[in-house]
């Protein structure tokens, strides 16, 4: 009898890995002055947010669904200016992350290849210092 595809969750871990994960890229976000910016000055809520839905998304207990619903990643980003800047800032400090806690492969592809989409997703407004301040007026 063929055995059932290990999760990426459980492959990598479970939840000591992710919370790992949240604390070293947050730490990384936290040094960034242009990413500090988009989030509350208390990122404890913030870090227990992604640390669900990660733990979730990769296979692991559906706790973020059943503290919050569905996720509707974009529309809770929504409210933040997410350029080309940001999303390559953000993708670099959570890629550097899953090598610092030293995930491998296969997770390791896997999870690069879900941030790289998921941050992709996220930009919602051009680079440029006019497109920038249209989307701030638009969004304040």
């Amino acid at each position: 009898m063929p055995q059932p595809e290990q999760t990426i969750y459980a492959m990598v871990g479970g939840d000591s890995t992710f919370q790992k994960l949240v604390d070293i890229f947050y730490a990384r976000v936290v040094a960034d002055d242009k990413l500090r910016e988009m989030f509350p000055d208390d990122i404890e809520p913030g870090k227990h947010w992604q640390f669900l839905f990660l733990t979730q998304y990769f296979g692991g207990p559906h706790r973020y669904a059943d503290e919050r619903g569905h996720p509707r990643l974009r529309m809770r980003h929504q409210p933040f200016l997410i350029d080309t800047d940001a999303r390559d800032r953000w993708l670099q400090y959570m890629l550097a992350a899953i090598d610092e806690v030293g995930i491998r492969e296969p997770a390791r592809g896997v999870m690069r290849e879900y941030f790289e989409r998921a941050a992709a997703f996220m930009v919602n407004a051009e680079s440029s210092a006019e497109n920038i301040m249209q989307w701030r007026g638009e969004h304040e």
